[in-house]
């Protein structure tokens, strides 16, 4: 929950929390974590590599977070935590030192709240939110300033959903839910359709071959659907999940949005997927569990992309991806394949200069009778 009070922990605090023991003055008070070369003698360090180490010099840090094995003496610290992997531990230590968004408790007398909204206990809402009818808010969860939370929907345990969120109706979230500024979930999806067959569907059926002589206009396919999303679910700053169109759209427990994501109607988003800034998913797509799309990825419609399977930047899927295959390009093709494609890519004007400069030796040439 946010909190407005101080943060301050000692060595030993924060080792025990990850687990740990803490070498040296285990006393020793932080109230703030910093990279090496600028933490001040409050700070706890993020040396978590040999690289970053270096930069202790230039700071005046007494105690780091360090790699395990570490010679933390030897970088004049007076105490340090050695883990067997740092920036897992930072997980830790940077939930234990975050001061929180600032949310002041209680109910803000300008908030907007139907009363057959449910609301648990401990629950916190911001100035100017309106909680529409029928709505469940369950206990401990913080909903912050101009948050929009429609009629029928059900928010989980210990939410946190900052600024601007906009949530649609009949949306279904789970426990510990974290939605940064300007979120929207449960908008209609983008769903239209032409009394004949438009031109991107012949230009589909027939790879390209064929598309409408006339325009035709669009008639509305209503949203019936809604979203359910899963427990321990963040979605990202900006970023939109489309209710269905006659079932809900699917995210499942663990799933990780970045800022300036799309996903669309019917989707289904399977477990601990994480979906980086900009990726856009089409209507009806499956994703398996634990894929992983990097920026500016994106899905067509109607294909499934297996567990565990990864999209590097930028790439493009047009069809099915298989489980746990590594993905990159437009249109996607598997990683190694691609980077053997754009290696002969580069060599290209060297062969076009060799296979150039051969024609002239051979044109030069005196020809035998």
């Amino acid at each position: 929950m946010p909190s407005e009070r101080p943060v301050r922990h000692t060595v030993t605090e924060i080792a025990a929390a990850l687990g740990m023991h803490a070498e040296g003055d285990g006393a020793l008070a932080v109230t703030a974590v910093a990279e090496p070369a600028s933490a001040g003698a409050d700070d706890l360090a993020l040396a978590m590599k040999p690289a970053f180490a270096d930069g202790l010099a230039q700071g005046a840090a007494r105690a780091a977070l360090m790699w395990e094995g570490a010679d933390w003496r030897g970088y004049g610290l007076q105490a340090a935590i050695l883990a067997p992997r740092p920036r897992f531990a930072l997980s830790t230590v940077s939930a234990m030192m975050d001061p929180g968004a600032g949310y002041a408790a209680g109910i803000h007398p300008s908030a907007v709240i139907d009363p057959s909204a449910t609301l648990a206990d401990d629950v916190w809402i911001g100035p100017f939110t309106v909680i529409g009818p029928r709505a469940r808010i369950g206990a401990g969860s913080v909903i912050g300033p101009q948050v929009h939370v429609g009629a029928d929907t059900e928010i989980g345990a210990n939410a946190l959903i900052h600024a601007g969120v906009q949530i649609g109706a009949r949306v279904r979230i789970g426990a510990r839910f974290i939605a940064q500024p300007g979120a929207c979930v449960g908008a209609d999806g983008f769903s239209f359709v032409t009394p004949e067959p438009s031109g991107p569907e012949l230009a589909r059926a027939t790879l390209g071959a064929e598309g409408t002589a006339t325009a035709q206009g669009w008639a509305r396919i209503h949203s019936l659907g809604g979203v359910t999303i899963g427990d321990d679910v963040e979605i990202g700053a900006k970023s939109c999940i489309d209710r269905g169109t006659v079932r809900d759209t699917l995210i499942g427990d663990g799933v990780k949005i970045d800022n300036l994501v799309q996903v669309g109607h019917n989707v289904v988003v399977g477990r601990d997927c994480m979906l980086c800034a900009q990726v856009g998913i089409a209507g009806s797509t499956v994703l398996g569990d634990g894929v992983v799309m990097g920026g500016k990825a994106g899905a067509s419609d109607n294909i499934a992309i297996g567990a565990r399977a990864i999209l590097g930047g930028g790439t493009i899927a047009l069809a099915n991806v298989p489980a746990g295959r590594v993905m990159l390009g437009y249109p996607a093709m598997k990683m190694d394949s691609h980077v053997e494609s754009y290696k002969a890519l580069r060599r290209l004007p060297r062969l076009f200069r060799d296979v150039a400069a051969l024609k002239k030796a051979v044109s030069k040439t005196p020809q035998s009778d």
